[in-house]
């Protein structure tokens, strides 16, 4: 239990930059979703769908690699230094081939003489990636703290100057100020790209004491076994890729009718930011289970802990389905009524990302056995379903298909995962607890729903009904989990 507490305690600080500054950055959507109409955000939709890819080939697999490698073969201090070598050296020629072949990549993705769109693009994937070894540095020496602060600088950079340009110049210029030295109307959506751009900056000036701190011992015959060890964790990063953004770029070529396009993606894409909370706890936990479970699994008997880690990591989950679902009316205010047709997608994406979350629980057996390969032709598996689902329901149903598509990917994956990880590395794993849970907090939700629906009560009463509703819920919990989940993990 002191290490699930260390566990917690780990995660409550990632959290603070992950989830507050998360947060403060899900602000931005109900301004973007008033500024800009659905076809505009699907544009930055678009474009932030394509960074997810490419940031997962820029790192191939090296973050996790330094996490497995300097935990076990770090005796000369060179792991650090090989991997920053290899993402810098990886990450200045990909900006380089952006730089000369911006005018054709531009035309190629249906965005001809917007070649600034692809410089900035590039830079920002380029600057991220050679940050990421240094975040990860800061995560397994255990500097939370360290990590947190640079986080949230970050995203209070990135959302003053989103504010800066999208609100305060265009109020100043309304008043008479001439602000053509710093602002110009017509870029519109380019202005998220800059302010994205400046807080990447920001953020790499801010890490370079880390660069310094560290001699440089570059060793070839590690960074051979690094990327040997990281090539089938590109394939996972690239098909967890295509199961998690590649829809957004399917929309804009499967929807039957190509006029609603731009603007059925960006109703997904606003739509999509309501299940956030999800995918903040999920994000966050990441961060500090991937070094927590190599860590532990030194220790005597880890796979007792990894299973109790699964359990109280859905319990949360189901909590977090339950607070969006049940406050609803108060959640979608978040984006503008524009975008309110594709709010049905959403208890789908909050499942979805609770099994995503799962997933990254159940793959800690191919990474501590160093049998990445299955988590490769997993990652793969669900590619491949993420492309012939998305490839028969999009045409048919939309982005709600693009909804259930992630859904059934997730599910799928999450089933092998455990299936296979069971015969090679079997961890206790609580399954009728888990099981229970979660239907348990779908069964409360269809109940809330029904009473509005069929008792026609309104948006007050149902807030005192679905508070109940979650009171029941939560004594459910305390019930089965009886005393050890409030002395010994909340406490």
């Amino acid at each position: 239990m002191e290490a699930l507490k260390k566990l917690a305690n780990q995660t409550v600080i990632y959290g603070l930059s992950s989830v507050v500054g998360r947060l403060l950055n899900y602000l931005l959507v109900p301004l973007y979703t008033r500024i800009f109409i659905p076809s505009e955000y699907g544009i930055v939709t678009e474009f932030y769908a394509y960074i997810s890819i490419l940031s997962v080939i820029l790192m191939y697999g090296m973050e996790t690699t330094y996490f497995r490698f300097v935990n076990n073969d770090n005796k000369d201090n060179s792991t650090f230094p090989t991997a920053m070598f290899s993402i810098f050296t990886s990450s200045v020629l990909f900006l380089l081939l952006i730089i000369l072949f911006k005018d054709s990549i531009s035309s190629a993705i249906g965005y001809p003489d917007k070649e600034e769109y692809i410089i900035i693009f590039g830079l920002i994937l380029s600057i991220d990636a050679i940050t990421t070894i240094p975040f990860a540095k800061l995560r397994q020496e255990n500097k939370a703290f360290h990590f947190a602060i640079i986080k949230l600088i970050n995203i209070g950079t990135n959302i003053f100057f989103n504010i800066f340009f999208l609100v305060i110049c265009p109020y100043l210029e309304k008043k008479g100020y001439d602000l053509s030295y710093v602002y110009d109307r017509n870029l519109g959506i380019l202005y998220i790209f800059i302010s994205n751009l400046i807080s990447t900056g920001i953020t790499f000036l801010l890490l370079i004491p880390e660069f310094l701190r560290v001699d440089f011992k570059f060793s070839y015959s590690l960074w051979k076994k690094m990327l040997r060890y990281g090539f089938p964790l590109l394939l996972v990063g690239m098909a967890g890729m295509v199961n998690e953004t590649f829809d957004r770029l399917m929309i804009k070529y499967l929807i039957v009718d190509q006029a609603s396009a731009m603007v059925q993606l960006g109703i997904y894409g606003a739509c999509y930011k309501i299940a956030i909370l999800m995918t903040i706890f999920t994000q966050t936990f990441r961060f500090a289970a991937e070094p927590f479970f190599f860590a532990e699994y030194k220790n005597k008997s880890p796979e007792i802990l990894y299973g109790l880690v699964t359990k109280y990591f859905v319990i949360i989950g189901c909590l977090i389905f339950l607070l969006v679902m049940l406050y609803f009316d108060i959640v979608k205010l978040f984006i503008g009524k524009a975008y309110y047709d594709g709010l049905d997608i959403v208890p789908i994406l909050l499942f979805a990302n609770l099994f995503l979350g799962i997933y990254y629980n159940l793959s800690v057996w191919y990474k501590v056995k160093n049998k990445t390969g299955y988590g490769a032709v997993i990652s793969i598996i669900g590619a491949l379903l993420t492309l012939l689902l998305n490839f028969i329901l999009i045409p048919l149903l939309g982005y709600y298909g693009a909804a259930i598509t992630t859904f059934v990917c997730y599910l799928v994956m999450t089933i092998i995962s455990y299936v296979w990880g069971q015969r090679i590395y079997p961890v206790k794993y609580d399954l009728i607890s888990i099981v229970v849970y979660m239907v348990a907090a779908y069964v409360i939700y269809f109940i809330s729903d029904a009473l509005k629906d069929l008792l026609g009560y309104s948006s007050s009463v149902m807030y005192y009904v679905n508070t109940l509703l979650l009171i029941v819920y939560i004594a459910l919990i305390v019930l089965k989990e009886k005393i050890t989940l409030r002395k010994k993990f909340f406490l």
